[in-house]
Protein backbone atom coordinates (compact mmCIF):
# COMPACT_ATOMS: atom_id res chain seq x y z
CA UNK A 1 0.00 0.00 0.00
CA UNK A 2 1.16 3.58 -0.18
CA UNK A 3 1.10 6.01 2.49
CA UNK A 4 1.62 9.43 3.65
CA UNK A 5 3.52 10.57 6.17
CA UNK A 6 3.10 14.50 7.71
CA UNK A 7 5.73 15.89 9.97
CA UNK A 8 4.21 19.42 11.21
CA UNK A 9 7.28 20.83 12.81
CA UNK A 10 8.10 23.81 14.62
CA UNK A 11 10.21 25.56 11.77
CA UNK A 12 9.27 22.92 9.21
CA UNK A 13 6.51 20.72 7.43
CA UNK A 14 8.03 17.45 5.88
CA UNK A 15 5.83 15.12 3.78
CA UNK A 16 6.92 11.48 2.72
CA UNK A 17 5.27 9.20 0.43
CA UNK A 18 6.13 5.84 0.51
CA UNK A 19 5.07 2.08 -0.81
CA UNK A 20 4.77 -0.26 1.84
CA UNK A 21 4.90 -3.76 1.65
CA UNK A 22 5.22 -6.66 4.39
CA UNK A 23 9.23 -6.83 3.99
CA UNK A 24 9.96 -3.16 2.92
CA UNK A 25 8.98 -0.11 1.85
CA UNK A 26 10.23 2.48 -1.30
CA UNK A 27 9.92 6.30 -0.75
CA UNK A 28 9.24 7.88 -3.44
CA UNK A 29 8.57 11.24 -2.50
CA UNK A 30 10.01 13.95 -0.12
CA UNK A 31 9.76 17.63 0.89
CA UNK A 32 10.22 20.13 3.21
CA UNK A 33 8.54 23.36 3.61
CA UNK A 34 9.84 26.44 6.04
CA UNK A 35 6.65 26.87 7.83
CA UNK A 36 7.89 28.41 10.67
CA UNK A 37 4.90 28.00 12.28
CA UNK A 38 6.36 28.83 15.94
CA UNK A 39 8.02 32.17 14.41
CA UNK A 40 6.48 35.49 16.43
CA UNK A 41 4.18 33.44 19.24
CA UNK A 42 6.10 30.20 20.32
CA UNK A 43 7.08 31.94 23.67
CA UNK A 44 3.86 33.43 24.19
CA UNK A 45 2.32 29.94 23.63
CA UNK A 46 0.24 30.98 20.14
CA UNK A 47 0.26 30.34 16.65
CA UNK A 48 0.56 33.68 14.95
CA UNK A 49 -2.08 34.76 11.92
CA UNK A 50 0.78 34.84 9.20
CA UNK A 51 2.15 31.03 10.77
CA UNK A 52 -1.56 30.04 10.76
CA UNK A 53 -1.90 30.77 7.02
CA UNK A 54 1.65 29.40 6.30
CA UNK A 55 0.54 25.76 7.69
CA UNK A 56 -3.18 26.18 6.58
CA UNK A 57 -1.69 26.22 2.50
CA UNK A 58 0.83 23.69 3.11
CA UNK A 59 -0.85 21.31 4.29
CA UNK A 60 -3.39 21.86 1.60
CA UNK A 61 -0.91 21.65 -1.02
CA UNK A 62 0.77 18.72 0.78
CA UNK A 63 -2.90 16.93 0.08
CA UNK A 64 -3.16 18.32 -3.74
CA UNK A 65 -0.13 15.60 -3.76
CA UNK A 66 -1.35 12.94 -2.02
CA UNK A 67 -4.21 13.00 -3.48
CA UNK A 68 -2.67 12.23 -7.13
CA UNK A 69 -0.89 9.60 -5.63
CA UNK A 70 -3.45 6.82 -4.94
CA UNK A 71 -2.25 6.98 -1.47
CA UNK A 72 -4.12 4.75 1.11
CA UNK A 73 -3.20 5.85 4.41
CA UNK A 74 -2.10 9.70 5.56
CA UNK A 75 0.03 9.65 9.15
CA UNK A 76 0.27 13.35 10.35
CA UNK A 77 2.20 14.50 13.38
CA UNK A 78 2.02 18.05 15.09
CA UNK A 79 4.89 18.48 17.78
CA UNK A 80 5.72 21.38 20.17
CA UNK A 81 4.12 24.57 18.67
CA UNK A 82 0.76 23.06 17.89
CA UNK A 83 1.37 21.20 21.01
CA UNK A 84 1.67 23.71 23.36
CA UNK A 85 -0.34 26.66 21.57
CA UNK A 86 -3.24 27.68 22.77
CA UNK A 87 -4.55 27.91 19.68
CA UNK A 88 -3.04 24.71 18.42
CA UNK A 89 -6.24 22.47 18.78
CA UNK A 90 -7.89 25.10 16.46
CA UNK A 91 -5.59 24.81 13.76
CA UNK A 92 -5.49 21.06 13.73
CA UNK A 93 -9.48 21.25 13.18
CA UNK A 94 -9.30 23.52 10.57
CA UNK A 95 -6.65 21.69 8.80
CA UNK A 96 -9.27 18.53 8.50
CA UNK A 97 -12.33 20.65 7.97
CA UNK A 98 -10.17 22.19 4.74
CA UNK A 99 -8.24 18.77 3.60
CA UNK A 100 -9.61 15.58 5.50
CA UNK A 101 -6.31 15.10 7.21
CA UNK A 102 -7.05 14.06 10.59
CA UNK A 103 -3.32 14.98 12.65
CA UNK A 104 -2.01 13.03 15.83
CA UNK A 105 -0.72 16.18 18.50
CA UNK A 106 1.75 14.05 19.66
CA UNK A 107 3.74 14.23 23.51
CA UNK A 108 7.32 15.11 23.85
CA UNK A 109 8.01 11.19 25.27
CA UNK A 110 6.17 9.84 21.70
CA UNK A 111 8.03 12.41 19.91
CA UNK A 112 11.90 11.08 21.32
CA UNK A 113 10.62 7.10 20.71
CA UNK A 114 10.35 7.93 17.39
CA UNK A 115 13.18 9.89 16.59
CA UNK A 116 14.99 6.86 18.64
CA UNK A 117 13.73 4.23 15.75
CA UNK A 118 14.64 6.11 13.43
CA UNK A 119 18.29 6.55 14.81
CA UNK A 120 18.43 3.19 15.42
CA UNK A 121 17.30 2.42 11.95
CA UNK A 122 19.85 4.75 10.16
CA UNK A 123 22.82 4.04 12.86
CA UNK A 124 24.18 0.53 14.35
CA UNK A 125 24.41 2.01 17.72
CA UNK A 126 25.97 -1.56 18.61
CA UNK A 127 26.63 -1.94 22.84
CA UNK A 128 27.52 1.92 23.29
CA UNK A 129 25.63 4.11 24.96
CA UNK A 130 24.72 6.85 22.53
CA UNK A 131 23.59 10.57 23.37
CA UNK A 132 21.33 11.25 20.51
CA UNK A 133 19.49 14.83 20.35
CA UNK A 134 16.63 15.92 17.26
CA UNK A 135 17.13 20.47 17.52
CA UNK A 136 13.74 20.95 16.75
CA UNK A 137 11.97 24.77 16.84
CA UNK A 138 9.93 23.91 19.47
CA UNK A 139 11.56 21.46 21.48
CA UNK A 140 14.64 19.20 22.46
CA UNK A 141 14.46 15.13 22.21
CA UNK A 142 17.70 13.83 24.16
CA UNK A 143 17.95 10.12 24.45
CA UNK A 144 20.84 7.68 25.69
CA UNK A 145 20.27 4.36 24.44
CA UNK A 146 21.87 1.74 22.46
CA UNK A 147 20.95 -0.63 19.71
CA UNK A 148 18.62 -2.17 21.76
CA UNK A 149 18.02 -0.64 25.21
CA UNK A 150 16.40 2.88 25.81
CA UNK A 151 17.59 3.81 29.08
CA UNK A 152 16.41 7.61 29.67
CA UNK A 153 14.57 10.08 27.35
CA UNK A 154 13.09 13.48 27.53
CA UNK A 155 11.61 16.49 25.55
CA UNK A 156 12.58 19.93 27.19
CA UNK A 157 10.65 22.78 25.30
CA UNK A 158 13.74 24.98 24.66
CA UNK A 159 13.72 24.67 20.58
CA UNK A 160 15.88 26.75 18.11
CA UNK A 161 12.79 28.84 17.55
CA UNK A 162 12.29 30.07 21.19
CA UNK A 163 16.15 30.47 21.92
CA UNK A 164 16.35 33.19 18.84
CA UNK A 165 13.51 35.35 20.11
CA UNK A 166 14.76 34.90 23.94
CA UNK A 167 18.04 35.20 23.08
CA UNK A 168 19.18 36.13 19.12
CA UNK A 169 18.97 39.96 18.75
CA UNK A 170 21.98 40.96 17.40
CA UNK A 171 23.60 39.92 14.22
CA UNK A 172 26.04 38.40 14.04
CA UNK A 173 25.49 37.30 17.89
CA UNK A 174 27.37 39.05 20.60
CA UNK A 175 29.32 37.78 23.11
CA UNK A 176 27.32 38.51 26.56
CA UNK A 177 23.99 36.77 23.94
CA UNK A 178 26.45 33.48 23.72
CA UNK A 179 26.99 33.51 27.37
CA UNK A 180 22.93 33.88 28.31
CA UNK A 181 22.80 30.66 26.04
CA UNK A 182 25.11 28.73 28.14
CA UNK A 183 23.40 29.89 31.34
CA UNK A 184 20.03 29.27 30.19
CA UNK A 185 21.34 25.94 28.70
CA UNK A 186 23.05 24.76 32.59
CA UNK A 187 19.41 25.90 34.17
CA UNK A 188 17.05 23.92 31.83
CA UNK A 189 18.79 20.95 30.81
CA UNK A 190 19.95 19.75 34.81
CA UNK A 191 18.32 16.80 34.42
CA UNK A 192 20.26 15.63 30.99
CA UNK A 193 23.58 16.48 32.80
CA UNK A 194 22.30 14.24 35.61
CA UNK A 195 21.05 11.20 33.46
CA UNK A 196 24.56 12.09 31.48
CA UNK A 197 26.41 11.88 34.82
CA UNK A 198 25.06 8.21 35.15
CA UNK A 199 25.25 6.81 31.60
CA UNK A 200 28.68 8.71 30.88
CA UNK A 201 27.53 8.17 26.87
CA UNK A 202 30.87 10.14 24.63
CA UNK A 203 29.38 9.60 21.39
CA UNK A 204 26.99 12.27 20.21
CA UNK A 205 23.90 11.57 17.78
CA UNK A 206 22.08 14.59 15.88
CA UNK A 207 19.53 13.95 13.92
CA UNK A 208 18.10 15.89 10.91
CA UNK A 209 17.61 19.68 11.19
CA UNK A 210 21.03 21.37 12.21
CA UNK A 211 23.15 18.20 11.69
CA UNK A 212 21.81 17.66 8.19
CA UNK A 213 22.67 21.22 7.26
CA UNK A 214 26.29 21.37 9.52
CA UNK A 215 27.15 17.82 6.78
CA UNK A 216 26.35 20.00 4.08
CA UNK A 217 28.47 23.00 4.88
CA UNK A 218 31.61 20.03 5.84
CA UNK A 219 30.86 18.56 2.71
CA UNK A 220 31.38 21.96 0.73
CA UNK A 221 34.15 22.39 2.47
CA UNK A 222 35.79 18.80 2.22
CA UNK A 223 34.44 18.10 -1.49
CA UNK A 224 32.39 14.84 -0.47
CA UNK A 225 29.61 13.40 -1.61
CA UNK A 226 26.55 12.40 0.07
CA UNK A 227 24.47 9.76 -1.87
CA UNK A 228 20.31 9.92 -1.80
CA UNK A 229 20.38 6.59 0.45
CA UNK A 230 23.16 7.20 3.02
CA UNK A 231 21.89 7.40 6.36
CA UNK A 232 24.79 8.36 8.49
CA UNK A 233 26.27 11.78 7.29
CA UNK A 234 29.77 12.50 7.21
CA UNK A 235 30.77 15.38 10.26
CA UNK A 236 33.43 14.61 12.28
CA UNK A 237 33.72 16.23 15.34
CA UNK A 238 37.17 18.10 14.63
CA UNK A 239 35.28 20.17 12.43
CA UNK A 240 32.60 21.36 14.43
CA UNK A 241 34.02 24.30 16.10
CA UNK A 242 35.66 25.08 13.12
CA UNK A 243 32.35 25.80 11.50
CA UNK A 244 30.38 27.34 14.89
CA UNK A 245 33.56 29.85 15.13
CA UNK A 246 32.47 31.38 11.73
CA UNK A 247 28.91 31.10 12.02
CA UNK A 248 29.07 33.16 15.46
CA UNK A 249 31.27 35.87 13.44
CA UNK A 250 29.08 36.29 10.64
CA UNK A 251 25.77 38.13 9.76
CA UNK A 252 22.75 36.43 8.96
CA UNK A 253 23.44 37.44 4.98
CA UNK A 254 26.73 35.95 5.12
CA UNK A 255 25.99 32.93 6.95
CA UNK A 256 23.37 32.22 4.25
CA UNK A 257 26.44 32.76 1.76
CA UNK A 258 27.90 29.80 2.88
CA UNK A 259 28.08 26.88 0.91
CA UNK A 260 26.07 24.30 2.17
CA UNK A 261 23.63 26.51 4.25
CA UNK A 262 19.66 26.69 3.51
CA UNK A 263 17.77 29.59 4.26
CA UNK A 264 15.30 27.34 6.22
CA UNK A 265 18.05 26.87 8.62
CA UNK A 266 20.08 30.11 8.63
CA UNK A 267 18.18 31.75 11.66
CA UNK A 268 18.12 28.79 13.57
CA UNK A 269 21.58 27.50 13.36
CA UNK A 270 23.66 30.05 15.76
CA UNK A 271 21.81 29.16 18.54
CA UNK A 272 21.63 25.33 17.48
CA UNK A 273 25.30 25.28 17.27
CA UNK A 274 25.68 27.04 20.67
CA UNK A 275 23.99 24.43 22.34
CA UNK A 276 26.11 21.64 20.71
CA UNK A 277 29.37 23.59 21.56
CA UNK A 278 27.60 24.00 25.31
CA UNK A 279 27.04 19.70 25.35
CA UNK A 280 30.53 18.75 23.52
CA UNK A 281 32.68 21.01 26.41
CA UNK A 282 30.26 20.29 29.54
CA UNK A 283 29.95 16.68 28.89
CA UNK A 284 32.77 15.63 27.22
CA UNK A 285 31.86 14.25 24.01
CA UNK A 286 34.35 12.19 21.95
CA UNK A 287 32.67 12.03 18.84
CA UNK A 288 29.93 13.12 16.48
CA UNK A 289 27.75 11.08 14.26
CA UNK A 290 24.61 12.65 11.93
CA UNK A 291 21.55 10.32 11.20
CA UNK A 292 19.50 10.91 7.90
CA UNK A 293 16.59 9.69 9.86
CA UNK A 294 14.30 11.38 12.80
CA UNK A 295 10.88 11.80 13.67
CA UNK A 296 8.99 11.24 9.86
CA UNK A 297 11.10 7.72 9.47
CA UNK A 298 10.15 6.65 12.79
CA UNK A 299 6.68 6.95 12.12
CA UNK A 300 7.39 5.16 8.59
CA UNK A 301 8.60 2.27 10.47
CA UNK A 302 6.37 2.25 13.37
CA UNK A 303 4.16 1.55 9.97
CA UNK A 304 6.25 -1.20 8.48
CA UNK A 305 5.83 -2.97 11.42
CA UNK A 306 2.18 -2.65 11.64
CA UNK A 307 1.79 -3.49 8.19
CA UNK A 308 4.09 -6.73 9.02
CA UNK A 309 2.05 -7.79 12.11
CA UNK A 310 -1.20 -7.20 10.34
CA UNK A 311 -0.22 -9.85 7.61
CA UNK A 312 1.43 -11.82 9.84
CA UNK A 313 0.08 -11.47 13.65
CA UNK A 314 2.22 -14.69 14.66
Amino acid sequence: MKIAIIDMGTNTFHLMLAEVTQGSHQVFHKERVAVKIGEKGINDNKIALEAWDRALNTIIEFKKKIDASDISQIYSTATSAIRNAENGERLIKEIEKATGISTQIISGEKEAELILKGARMALDLGEEKHLIMDIGGGSIEFIIADATETFWLKSFEVGGQRLVEKFHHNDPISAHELAQLDTYFESELKELIEQHAIHRPKVLVGCSGTFDTLSDIYCARENCEIEDEQTELPFPISSFDIIYQDLITKTRSERLAIKGMIEMRVDMIVVACALIDYLIKTLNIQSLRVSAYALKEGVLFDTLDAVRNSINPN
